[in-house]
């Protein structure tokens, strides 16, 4: 009788047990679960997942390459922002505080920064230094000795060639200033609205390699779409070559982590005394989260970690080209200069070791003619979106998303110079590849926004666990 007694008492707690959990109901998504539950796992058109580049990221590389960021060489960038836009003459300028840009005096910035000294050992730099001033002339001096009017020659060659994906400024233009970047960091500056969305459209509809009948998701600057557009978008993204979609992603990625650096360095409090800056989460719900933008914020935060596996991908190629021992991060300050070469070293080692890179071979790999023609159009479409940077309103914005850009075009001329940078010499100046110092602190600095990007990711994830 106990048995049987034991055996219905058994049977009716789990029944009750069963109906309690049927009965009960399921905790509501988490705001970090929409914003993140589609951010995990490979991304599209590559071999790696989100979780890996987080842990590299984050805990090995973030760190020391702030460091780096904070030293002489790369705070200081050379920038005109007074450059006319070349598309339109109806620019809105920003008239906020928070917009502006205080250039660097010139006493401020380090004499070996503002002197051509920079690239290579002293000995090179005499002919280097010689080249620059007889290019700047515009002409080759016939009274230059005959090895330094072939430099020069092989100079301009390399300027004028199809290898440059941006449209660089004039850095002796009296109006190019230095700027400390440190002193002008990119955060929320209240410039937005149909000024702000007048760049990006330009930049996504007619420099993205889209037609005018396909209709972008969520564009502010269009009225009336549905569920059907967004499916049309994503089936003709689907259907292109991989360069193609790989070029939309890039800038959609380049986006999403500028909306990231406003959403974590957002004004929250303003009084006579301080400005309180700090994470923004209602603004970055709004920029990213999968329900309030309809499955699109989701994807873009997916694009940025395609943006940060094709910037890594490249400093990883370009270590031969800062390991020749005649390459110096030149400011004047010996005993510094030779740390930050060290650490720079190290990060580029860190980043070789990573071990699941993004393969470009399959970038440009077709018929030969035809790769030649996509890759040209590659190159004219960024370069074409660097000079709309110069249209920019908001002066801090336009100097932060002209760095970003020829960060990435930097990028973008290495990973396509494979051949070039295995034939350098190990010693002297390289007239077949070499990066400028502009190209170099823009390349690092660009990643330096990116990596910080995928940090900020997680600390939003953190913020918003609790919230829904």
């Amino acid at each position: 009788m106990g048995r049987g007694w034991g055996f219905l008492f058994g049977l009716l707690g789990a029944v009750w047990l069963l109906s309690l959990g049927h009965g009960e109901e399921q905790p509501p998504e988490t705001a970090a679960q929409r914003c993140f539950c589609q951010v995990s796992g490979y991304l599209d058109d590559c071999t790696c997942d989100v979780e890996t580049i987080d842990r590299f990221n984050n805990y090995r590389l973030f760190p020391r390459l702030q460091k780096l960021l904070e030293s002489d060489y790369f705070r200081y960038y050379k920038v005109n922002l007074k450059r006319p836009c070349p598309f339109w003459n109806d620019i809105s300028q920003c008239g906020r505080r928070d917009c502006a840009v205080k250039p660097c005096q010139s006493d401020e910035v380090p004499d070996g920064i503002k002197s051509a000294s920079y690239k290579y050992s002293e000995e090179a730099n005499n002919l280097i230094e010689e080249c620059e001033q007889a290019e700047r002339l515009g002409a080759v001096d016939e009274s230059l000795s005959e090895e330094t009017q072939k430099a020069v020659l092989q100079w301009t060659k390399h300027d004028d060639s199809s290898d440059n994906f941006c449209e660089a400024d004039d850095i002796q233009s009296p109006e190019a200033e230095y700027v400390d970047l440190l002193l002008n960091p990119e955060r929320y500056t209240g410039y937005k609205g149909p000024d702000a969305w007048k760049i990006w459209n330009v930049i996504y509809e007619e420099n993205c390699f889209k037609p005018q009948t396909i209709k972008r998701p969520l564009n502010p600057l269009a009225s009336g779409q549905g569920k059907s557009e967004e499916n049309t978008f994503y089936s003709w993204l689907e259907g292109l070559c991989v360069e193609k979609r790989a070029f939309y992603r890039l800038i959609s990625g380049l986006h999403a982590s500028i909306n990231v650096h406003l959403s974590a360095r957002y004004l929250l409090q303003e009084t006579w005394l301080e400005k309180k800056w700090g994470h923004n989460i209602t603004e970055f719900q709004q920029r990213f989260d999968g329900i309030l933008t309809e499955g699109e914020g989701p994807r873009r935060l997916k694009n940025l970690y395609f943006l940060y596996l094709i910037e890594l991908r490249a400093l990883s190629k370009v270590l031969p080209f800062f390991e020749r021992p005649d390459f110096q991060l030149f400011t004047g300050n010996k005993i510094q200069d030779e740390e930050n070469k060290m650490l720079l070293l190290e990060i580029l080692h860190e980043i070789k070791s990573f071990p699941l890179h993004f393969d470009e071979n399959s970038f440009f790999a077709g018929d030969k003619k035809e790769a030649h023609k996509l890759k040209e159009d590659f190159r004219l479409h960024f370069r074409n979106i660097s000079r709309i940077m110069d249209c920019v309103g908001c002066f801090k914005c336009r100097l932060w998303g002209k760095l970003q850009t020829q960060g990435l075009g930097t990028a973008l001329k290495i990973l396509f110079s494979e051949k070039l940078i295995a034939n350098m010499p190990e010693s002297g100046p390289s007239y077949e590849f070499h990066l400028t110092r502009q190209e170099i602190v823009s390349l690092f600095n660009a990643f330096g926004r990116i990596s910080t990007s995928v940090k900020e990711l997680e600390n939003f994830r953190n913020l918003l666990q609790n919230i829904h």
